[in-house]
């Protein structure tokens, strides 16, 4: 009863997920009511935003996944503990970002989703890497390595969402940024195993946290664009 159980549950799950999958495999083409597809710079603002939301929700929970998966795989429970008692530290943006409520109500809206692409450009690197330190791994599990490969690959499409939302609002403008436009970190040459694991855990969990980030701010962008008095939650 066991084993089908588990066989019933990874069947559920791998349908729930490329069904999702196919909901977001192209992000700038957008279907339309009649089942066609235009370009996202078509359709009105307000449906692109509630789309490069769906987005960033998605690439969360796959995030949260992923986490789990790596915990279960890496992470010793006395380890896990000690990292939950005293948080993680995960490394200052080189640029501010807006956490506090009175922060965020003083924002303007182009800044607002300035920062969303800021956080999602500061991730495309880290996530390069990330997916080339965990490839060499023995024993990491093929479920482990597709997701982080997904969150990555959906990650750029988020990054061009948000620049043309961004030009649609500044009606044709754009803020410049050059967060990402690096060298590719390089792995480090035979890194110490448990060094490197605790390295690729920590940049699991602080990306996590900032892609929940970004989905609150692209929420706050949301009401505050279409719902003003839903952004007394925020």
């Amino acid at each position: 009863i066991s084993a089908s159980q588990n066989v019933r549950k990874s069947w559920v799950w791998g349908l729930l997920f490329w069904t999702c999958w196919e909901t977001l495999a192209q992000p700038l083409d957008c279907k339309d009511e009649l089942g066609g597809f235009t370009r996202c710079t078509s359709i009105s603002q307000e449906k692109l935003l509630d789309r490069i939301i769906q987005h960033a929700e998605l690439i969360y929970r796959v995030s949260e996944e992923s986490c789990a998966l790596f915990e279960d795989m890496f992470i010793p429970l006395p380890m896990r503990a000690v990292r939950i008692q005293g948080g993680n530290v995960c490394m200052a943006q080189p640029f501010p970002i807006p956490s506090s409520k009175s922060e965020l109500q003083q924002i303007s809206d182009k800044w607002l989703l300035h920062s969303v692409l800021m956080l999602v450009q500061s991730w495309i690197e880290p996530l390069v890497y990330l997916q080339t330190t965990l490839n060499q791994y023995d024993d990491a599990p093929d479920n482990l390595l597709n997701k982080t490969k997904w969150v990555a690959e959906k990650l750029l499409s988020l990054e061009q969402g948000v620049v043309v939302l961004m030009r649609k609002m500044l009606e044709g403008g754009i803020l410049t940024t050059s967060v990402h436009e690096q060298s590719v970190i390089q792995p480090d040459v035979q890194p110490e195993m448990l060094d490197s694991i605790l390295r690729d855990y920590n940049v699991l969990t602080c990306f996590k946290k900032d892609v929940h980030k970004m989905e609150t701010l692209l929420k706050l962008l949301k009401c505050r664009q279409f719902d003003k008095f839903s952004c007394i939650l925020y």
